[in-house]
């Protein structure tokens, strides 16, 4: 496990309590899951991402990830329309261990309600929830 002074965790990205993360692109949002995250999961191995088309709330399970130690759910950090997923992911979902922000995103999201990524934790407030959970 990382020393959480080691984690990457980008400064353009907000965070939820249950570690994914919603970056801005353009008029949509980008989600993934965290450093923090992946570094607890362990190697994984298969991800399931929801449907372009489909429509979830803040919260909702929209997913899930496997790994070697687990299966575990994804939640909606964003109220919102899935627009486009990363295909790259169903061949290779190691990529979310290896570069959770970048070529690890999981979807994208026409939010319905834009003024939930404010709410969402800035990387200073994850930081010290992560402080929390140690």
């Amino acid at each position: 496990m990382k020393e959480l002074n080691t984690l990457n965790l980008p400064d353009d990205v907000r965070y939820t309590q249950d570690h994914e993360w919603a970056q801005k692109s353009g008029s949509n949002i980008r989600i993934g899951i965290s450093d923090y995250a992946q570094d607890q999961l362990g190697d994984i191995v298969f991800v399931e991402l929801p449907q372009i088309g489909s429509s979830f709330d803040h919260g909702q399970p929209c997913g899930t990830i496997e790994s070697v130690k687990a299966v575990s759910e994804m939640y909606m950090p964003i109220s919102g329309e899935v627009v486009t997923v990363n295909a790259d992911l169903e061949g290779t979902p190691e990529l979310l261990n290896k570069a959770p922000y970048d070529k690890g995103w999981m979807f994208e999201v026409k939010p319905s309600k834009p003024a939930e990524f404010d709410q969402l934790l800035d990387k200073k407030a994850y930081f010290e929830l992560l402080k929390g959970q140690k």
